[in-house]
């Protein structure tokens, strides 16, 4: 919970160590301000598909249950989160219909017609950590 106003500007990323059972599939994240009275506002998000991880011109598919890096670009901000308001961050693997859908079969995106379920696993511990970097303003 923030105790005193905390002002964050600038760019926003996530870097996530994240394992999938699938060749491809997408890794969104998301920064939300959390008010007292438990409103939820979205202030930034950002998406990776797996195959674009390293490059965006040089896809590379996943191998299942291997841990990778990847980062999500989130883009910048500039909010003031308030006393009593808490900071959250969301990871998920989907935000559609915002992003496009992933079949998680590392099929060619436009004329791929099979799906598959991914289970993800997201690290977040010494040797993998995972994190969001704010761009905290001194006051």
């Amino acid at each position: 919970m923030v105790t005193d106003t905390l002002e964050v500007t600038g760019p926003l990323a996530v870097t996530l160590y994240a394992a999938s059972s699938a060749p491809d599939t997408d890794f969104t994240a998301k920064l939300v301000d959390v008010q007292p009275d438990g409103y939820a506002q979205n202030l930034a998000d950002g998406i990776v598909r797996a195959r674009y991880r390293d490059s965006r011109v040089a896809p590379t598919l996943l191998t299942p249950a291997e841990v990778s890096p990847f980062t999500i670009d989130l883009w910048a901000t500039s909010h003031v989160f308030l006393p009593g308001h808490r900071i959250r961050v969301e990871i998920s693997s989907s935000n559609f219909p915002r992003f496009d859908r992933n079949l998680n079969t590392g099929e060619d995106q436009a004329t791929g017609t099979r799906r598959q379920t991914a289970r993800q696993t997201v690290f977040h511990d010494q040797r993998y950590p995972s994190r969001i970097v704010l761009p905290v303003i001194p006051r």
